[in-house]
């Protein structure tokens, strides 16, 4: 009788841990690293001076499957059902401008970008065999400017590779890995690594890079296991400008952040609609991941940068990166539609993120349509950015 008893009590507290909301707070303000940023998203909406929603079918350059849209059936901010405000993209198998399935991405491209720091999300990935390609990524905030490879790629985890669900390992593989160069082909290193205990089990994983002058590290549930080798290491060395294909040629500049979630393509190997089968009748031919948080932290060193359209969730307007740097960035004046910075590089984006407009030092947006830009003033290796509306 007592024995059965405590099962039921067991199993009850079990089910109520199961569907309580997670702690936000990520592995901490430890080793001299200080909050300066986060979206907790538990606003109820993705704002938009922080992210932008991606719409395209491009393939992403790896062939995939699915049609990026700014529907709320793919990219939302809401409740996971267990009482954690998230960011939530669903992958959808329906068909939709020519494509077999939709799916969400977001990024920061030109509003929030930081150079050196740690990053971490916390994530809770759907079941991803066979052909969900899930990520939380980061590129170069010059993209617009060098295009991709020059830009830099910084994979801080994927899941969905071929080799996981092959393997049968699917929910416990991952990888991280960076890409960077002159062009194509690119230079690239990554690595993968298999855990004990599964990725894909309704609960939240966090993932950290810690990124400094010397090396970039990544890691899984730091926050649980803060004693831990990292999955993914490498060595970022400056100062080789006569070695274009370095590594620390593309990794010490301001990158923005991404989250996607993919179908198909090169990564999962399957690039036929109908081999797709982790969206099926059991789940409704959909899938969510949910983003709980991001935090990033700095010290706030010489070498640190960091910019933001509008502050982090509880943080000041005025970070302890931002105070280090602010004194070499270009001043923006904005005057009725026309923005001057001296000696500086001035482009405008749309909300969406597209590049309208650049010049030199004055900026005339006379003849763009009424609407939020942001503006970005770039002056050597330093740069500022404000929001207009008009």
């Amino acid at each position: 009788m007592y024995s059965k008893l405590y099962s039921i009590i067991a199993m009850a507290a079990m089910a109520a841990g199961a569907s309580a909301a997670s702690p936000q707070t990520g592995s901490g303000e430890t080793d001299g690293y200080r909050l300066v940023w986060q979206d907790l998203f538990d606003s109820g909406e993705l704002k938009a001076g922080r992210w932008n929603i991606e719409v395209n079918g491009d393939g992403g350059g790896n062939n995939e499957l699915q049609y990026y849209t700014d529907r709320e059936e793919n990219v939302r901010v809401g409740d996971d059902g267990q009482g954690n405000g998230c960011l939530i993209l669903t992958a959808r198998r329906e068909n939709y401008n020519g494509k077999s399935f939709t799916s969400g991405r977001v990024t920061t491209k030109n509003l929030f970008a930081f150079k050196h720091g740690k990053v971490e999300a916390a994530i809770r990935f759907p079941s991803t065999p066979k052909g969900l390609w899930p990520a939380f990524w980061m590129m170069g905030n010059d993209f617009d400017q060098v295009g991709w490879p020059r830009s830099g790629e910084i994979d801080i985890v994927e899941m969905g590779h071929s080799n996981g669900f092959n393997n049968g390992v699917g929910d416990r593989f991952f990888n991280g890995a960076c890409h960077w160069g002159p062009g194509w082909p690119n230079a690239s290193y990554a690595k993968d690594a298999t855990r004990s205990y599964s990725l894909q089990d309704g609960e939240f994983h966090l993932f950290t890079l810690i990124w400094d002058e010397e090396k970039m590290r990544m890691y899984v549930d730091l926050d649980k296991m803060p004693k831990q080798t990292p999955y993914f290491q490498i060595d970022i060395p400056q100062n080789e400008p006569d070695n274009e294909w370095s590594a620390g040629n593309y990794f010490h500049k301001e990158n923005f952040i991404l989250f996607n979630l993919a179908v198909g393509g090169n990564f999962p190997g399957i690039h036929n609609p109908a081999d797709i089968t982790a969206l099926n009748d059991e789940n409704g031919h959909q899938a969510s991941m949910y983003v709980n948080y991001v935090k990033v932290y700095q010290k706030g060193g010489s070498d640190d940068s960091i910019f933001a359209l509008i502050p982090g969730d509880d943080i000041e307007n005025t970070s302890l990166a931002e105070a280090s740097v602010s004194n070499r960035r270009p001043e923006i004046n904005v005057c009725g539609r026309k923005v001057m910075s001296e000696g500086s590089r001035l482009r405008a984006f749309d909300i969406a993120g597209r590049c309208v407009a650049e010049s030199d030092c004055c900026l005339d947006l006379g003849c763009m349509p009424a609407g939020l830009y942001v503006i970005n003033a770039t002056s050597g290796e330093y740069s500022n950015t404000v929001k207009v509306s008009f």
